[in-house]
């Protein structure tokens, strides 16, 4: 077996909350995560970066200077996490880095995500692996999700068939057939919908806090079952796979459209918004991933009692659990994603998932800034 090879990952997700960086231990078909650093994102850049979601006088000037912000504050988390475990950066083979996306349009064949990545590997003289998404979409695929080639990698079995359940500002499912069970090597991924990303917004208009910690708050309401229903009429979520979204679709101005009764409590809104995720999760595993035996969650969402809870009352047949059981914390399961990505593209292999992404076909995705 080739030796073993460190890697860092780094993600900063639709929920902008902050930035994630892991460091992994990587081979071919396993992931080890042997370190992590969390860096918050202060509010000015978390409201520059939301801002930048939409078109804005002077956006152009904007996205670069928040760009190198972003490197830097990249770099800032990776050398303390090199100083933490005593590492040097001659040590780290390559940093994988998804960049912050600020727009995501597959369909007019764009997507950005920002980050500065030359400047990120003269701050740490480490070389960066970044841009991941752009060659799937020159392939005609959506650019995303990505993480399902990584979850194939090192989550797979060959006993059960397993379904990954990121929920992040985003929710994405991944569904990973048994080889033994199907006799295929079949993979599904494709986001299912809105995440934490409504649901934080929402609490942080009406609590000042940036999410509801545990469900608590949305636990105090009932959700309106009406305005539940006429957002689950949304065409994206009747889309078979591959498909992916983004804040693009799902925003405030989305959420104002599909509320009957605005002017309700806002904690029932809030519990509103958690049917809303667990039923768009539980609505597309069914029409899609029906042969599911195991799901592991990940991403923020995993801590959300509530959600996961609303969750397991739908798909109560089905056992439900955290990626920690097979290895990789709820956590840091994308930026160990962008890690395993980093080191494919330096060895020229296909990082991507044509059935995932749309993509016409197997491609190395990435560009590579050296040292």
């Amino acid at each position: 077996m080739p030796q073993a090879q460190l890697f860092i990952g780094i993600m900063s997700g639709t929920s902008l909350d902050g930035i994630d960086v892991a460091l992994t231990e990587l081979n071919d078909s396993s992931c080890k995560v042997l370190a992590t650093q969390f860096l918050p994102y202060s509010a000015e850049v978390k409201a520059e970066l939301l801002a930048l979601h939409f078109p804005s006088e002077n956006e152009l000037e904007r996205t670069a200077i928040i760009a190198n912000k972003l490197a830097r504050l990249y770099a800032e988390a990776t050398h303390v996490l090199l100083a933490k475990n005593k590492l040097k950066p001659n040590q780290i083979k390559a940093i994988g880095s998804h960049g912050q996306t600020i727009r995501h349009r597959p369909e007019l064949e764009f997507t950005i995500q920002i980050g500065n990545s030359a400047l990120l590997a003269e701050l740490t003289n480490i070389s960066v692996v970044s841009d991941f998404r752009s060659r799937d979409i020159a392939a005609c695929g959506q650019g995303a999700p990505l993480v399902p080639a990584f979850h194939k990698a090192v989550f797979g079995s060959t006993q059960t068939n397993r379904a990954i359940v990121n929920i992040g500002g985003i929710a994405n499912i991944t569904y990973l057939a048994s080889s033994q069970l199907s006799k295929s090597d079949e993979v599904l991924g494709f986001d299912s919908g809105p995440g934490n990303m409504l649901l934080d917004s929402w609490t942080k208009l009406h609590l000042g806090k940036d999410y509801d910690e545990n469900g608590a708050w949305a636990a105090t309401g009932e959700a309106h079952e009406g305005s539940l229903i006429h957002m689950l009429s949304e065409p994206y979520f009747a889309m078979p796979p591959p498909k992916s979204t983004g804040r693009d679709l799902f925003n405030d101005a989305w959420l104002k459209q599909h509320l009957l009764q605005p002017h309700c409590h806002p904690q029932d809104i809030a519990r509103t918004l958690v049917e809303l995720t667990a039923h768009s999760i539980h609505q597309a595993i069914t029409a899609y991933c029906p042969a599911v035996d195991e799901i592991y969650l990940c991403g923020g969402g995993a801590h959300n009692m509530l959600l996961v809870n609303t969750l397991k009352q739908l798909l109560p047949n089905i056992p439900i659990a955290n990626t920690d059981k097979l290895g990789v914390g709820v956590d840091w399961v994308e930026a160990a994603a962008f890690a395993w990505l980093a080191k494919q593209t330096l060895e020229s292999k296909p990082n991507n998932l044509p059935e995932a992404t749309g993509a016409k076909g197997l491609r190395v995705l990435g560009s590579i800034y050296p040292a």
